[in-house]
This record gives structure tokens, C-alpha cells and sequence, in this order.
């Protein structure tokens, strides 16, 4: 059997019928935190149940139209990443991912992916990889983000699940739009990866979510400085006075249903520093009107005893669809 590693002493491996147990003892702990998302956890609740579930997986990968592996933490099952479905005859796969608490936030889940879909495009000549997930699943749709994906289009009311139906948001990245696998080490790339889509994903408030926006405090350096340049003027913000009006914008009904995201990335890194030039993409209804954006930012980092962190950032939008909207948005969070 084969095993990958994945960094922070973590690897990727098959997880097969004979993994059963294991798998069940896994599946009891991430339960809480996956069975929202995955209905197949519900399914898993004995052993014979679990053993079924892996069976079902080896049986499609015989057959070449699915395939499981798990994720191992300092030798601790803690997730896992997936085909479930891949069609050979259009070149169309689709990935899917699923962790416990353990395993959250050290970029295991985005670094499995990569394998995936690095093996999809690159030894089976696929043509384009899918990310289906369910709309209020924040973290499954910052990961679609993370790995380069574009959202394609959202199914509403696609299917049941525990009295409700659900919408269901189609992301994907096709072959020419797969970077080589190449660039800074992954460990320290997987860091800055971190730390930028915690950036992010401090402001999103999508699905009645509140935002975590104090989090930026915890990402930066004390004497962190964000810029604004999107007016003629640059708008310069230590931490607590960019975080305050995000805060209070963000909560009381001002800005709702908003996310941003990166939708490409250039990462540079020299010893202790780097440096970050995303592309990014933003919407979300501002007082009631809904809006679309995207722009450009540059990151510096620094890695400090405390590990590595962002000292400075500077963004300018590009025209927005409304430039009244944009006027407001700008006016509304100096």
C-alpha cells in the first residue's frame, strides 16, 4: 500500500474495507462535524455498516468510477479525501473531502486535494474535476476556493436531508487551468495558505454565519498594517481600525450574505519572508442590494517565534458593476 506524505507528520493512504474498525472509530469522533455534509456518515454508525460503506468505495474502484483515501495524523485517522464520482468516458471527476476537529486547520485537507486532482488532470487526462457541495457548508467552500476553483452555478433544492431540502453550489477547475506542481516548499506554502483564507474567511457572514472578524488580530503581527487604495487617496488602517467598522457592518444588517475569496494566487518566499499577489473575488448584498466585486491584493510575511504571520496587506478593487455601490461599500468601512 502506498502512503504519501502530506507534511506535519501526516500521510495519504487507501482506506480500504479491511480498515473497518478503524474507519468507525474515526467516523464516531468526526461525526458532529461532518455528519451535516456527508450524509454516508450516517450510514457508518457499527461495523458492518462502516465495512459496507468501504466495500461500496472498493467495489467503484475496481470498476474505475470511484475511489476513497484517508488522511493519518501522527499515525491517527482524522479525515479523508475522495472521488465519488469519475467518469472516464467526458474526462468529468468530482472530489469531496470530510475531517475531525483533530485534523482542522493545518492544510491537510487542501494539500490531499492537490494529489487528486494533480493525479486526475496529469495521469488520466481528465478533463475537468467538480466540488459539489451543500451552500451553507462555509469550510467546503473556502477549500473549492483555496484550490483554484470557480463557482459554476448553484442547483437550488437539489436534494433532501432531514426534513429539508438543500441547495447545492457547483464549483470546478478545469485541465488548463491546473498549475504544474511546483513552487515554495509545503509546508511553509500550506502556512501562508492558511493564514490567508483565515484572512478571508474572517469577514464571511453567508447563511446567517457571524463573521469572525477579530481574527485578524490573531493573523497579523501587533503592528500589522492593511491598505486601502482604492480611491484616489490610500486609506491606511493599523488592526483596530480596519477590524471595528468590518465589525459593526458585518453584524448589523448592513452587509449581508458576503464572502471573498482568492481565485489565483503567486506566492514567493525568501527564508523568513514572503510575499503574496492574490486575484480576488467578493459579493454579498450591501443594504439590501446585491453586489459583485474583484480586485487585487499584495501580502507581506514575516515568520516570527510565533510562527508565520501577515505584517502588512494592500488592496485595490477593480471597477466594480456599481461604482455607487463601491462609493458606499469604501464609504461604509473607513
Amino acid at each position: 500500500m502506498f502512503a504519501l506524505p502530506l507534511g506535519d507528520d501526516a500521510q495519504l493512504r487507501p482506506l480500504e474495507p479491511w480498515q473497518a474498525r478503524e474507519f468507525l472509530e474515526h467516523m464516531d469522533r468526526a461525526r458532529p462535524y461532518v455528519d451535516p455534509w456527508i450524509p454516508w456518515a450516517t450510514f457508518s454508525t457499527d461495523l458492518a455498516t462502516a465495512e459496507a460503506t468501504l466495500q461500496r468505495y472498493a467495489t467503484a474502484t475496481a470498476e474505475d468510477s470511484r475511489r476513497i483515501y484517508g488522511i493519518w495524523l501522527d499515525g491517527t485517522l482524522v479525515g479523508g479525501v475522495m472521488f465519488t464520482s469519475f467518469d472516464t468516458a467526458s474526462g468529468v471527476c468530482e472530489i469531496g473531502c470530510w475531517l475531525e476537529e483533530k485534523g482542522a486547520g493545518r492544510g491537510l485537507v487542501t494539500r490531499a486535494c492537490r494529489v487528486l486532482i494533480d493525479w486526475a488532470f496529469t495521469e488520466r487526462a481528465m478533463s475537468r474535476v467538480e466540488w459539489w457541495v451543500a451552500a451553507g457548508n462555509t469550510r467546503s467552500i473556502e477549500a473549492a476556493r483555496r484550490l483554484g476553483m470557480t463557482r459554476d452555478g448553484v442547483l437550488r433544492g437539489r436534494y433532501p436531508y432531514r426534513g429539508a431540502r438543500h441547495d447545492s453550489e457547483i464549483w470546478a477547475v478545469l485541465a488548463e487551468e491546473w498549475p504544474p506542481a511546483q513552487g515554495p516548499a509545503p509546508d511553509v506554502k500550506a502556512e501562508l495558505d492558511r493564514l490567508m483564507s483565515t484572512f478571508l474567511g474572517a469577514f464571511t457572514n453567508t447563511g446567517g454565519g457571524r463573521p469572525d472578524v477579530g481574527i485578524v488580530r490573531e493573523v497579523f503581527i501587533p503592528q500589522g498594517m492593511i491598505i486601502s487604495n482604492v480611491g484616489g487617496e490610500p486609506v491606511i488602517y493599523d488592526l483596530d481600525s480596519f477590524v471595528a467598522p468590518r465589525e459593526k457592518i458585518l453584524n448589523d444588517g448592513t452587509l449581508t450574505e458576503f464572502s471573498e475569496w482568492e481565485v489565483s494566487e503567486r506566492t514567493e518566499i525568501f527564508g523568513t519572508i514572503a510575499h503574496r499577489f492574490s486575484e480576488y473575488r467578493k459579493s454579498g448584498y450591501l443594504d439590501g442590494e446585491w453586489f459583485e466585486g474583484s480586485g487585487h491584493k499584495t501580502t507581506q510575511f514575516i515568520r516570527t517565534p510565533a510562527g508565520w504571520k501577515m505584517s502588512s496587506l494592500s488592496w485595490d478593487d477593480e471597477q466594480a458593476p456599481s461604482s455607487d455601490i463601491r462609493a458606499r461599500q469604501n464609504q461604509k468601512t473607513k
